[in-house]
């Protein structure tokens, strides 16, 4: 199986990926693991995407998309299927994707977007608190805990700039107008599948296995 997961940043792709891939045993590629890996390994495209990334600056696609079509190549070797969670994020991309999957004689199984509305996805982003001590993250989706210690060690809770409301809209516009070209990109390619996102966890893995079911 060789498949592109999209969704929106509070959609809970990160988590379905990682049932995915125990469920369906393939490997999950993200864009930042794939680039700490080539880095660590000193390959050429690693060393060239530290430049920019030491400059601050966005890695091109051109050396993105050798990256991964490196990796597809020693999948295809091993025959081991894979999930890639956070590429492509613009037409360009998914364009360059496809070219390059297609110089290695591989072809993608489907596109699968899991779907949340946009008012609950703001509604998810905006609840989340952070520990000042631990770090760890959590939901008041119908309050403000200004005053509510932390469960996990007592510490104070405070919500990052990312969380905050309005940056979420920010966030949210950009993917959209980033993203809806690549749904209708991935349908006019015969790949795509949506699946809705709300509900339980294992509901929301019950309905990506009848949608790759039918893909497959």
């Amino acid at each position: 199986m060789r498949l592109i997961l999209l969704g929106a940043p509070g959609s809970g792709k990160g988590t379905q990926a990682d049932l995915m891939k125990e469920f369906y045993k393939v490997e999950k590629l993200s864009t930042g693991d794939l680039l700490r890996n080539e880095i660590k390994m000193g390959t050429d495209l690693g060393q060239e995407a530290q430049t920019y990334m030491n400059a601050g600056e966005l890695v091109p696609d051109k050396i993105m998309l050798g990256i991964i079509e490196h990796k597809a190549e020693m999948f295809k070797e091993k025959d081991t299927g894979f999930i890639l969670d956070g590429f492509p994020r613009t037409l360009a991309q998914a364009r360059g994707l496809k070219d390059s999957l297609h110089r290695i004689g591989m072809d993608l199984d489907a596109a699968l977007h899991i779907d949340v509305p946009e008012p609950e996805l703001i509604r998810r982003l905006s609840s989340r608190w952070t520990c000042r001590s631990c770090q760890g993250i959590f939901s008041y989706p119908d309050d403000r805990p200004e005053n509510t210690p932390c469960s996990q060690c007592g510490g104070q809770l405070y919500q990052r700039d990312d969380d905050k409301k309005d940056t979420v809209l920010r966030r949210m516009n950009v993917y959209i107008d980033k993203t809806l070209p690549l749904l209708t990109f991935y349908r006019q390619e015969g790949l795509y599948r949506a699946v809705d996102g709300q509900g339980q966890i294992q509901e929301i893995f019950s309905r990506i296995k009848s949608a790759l079911n039918d893909a497959l």
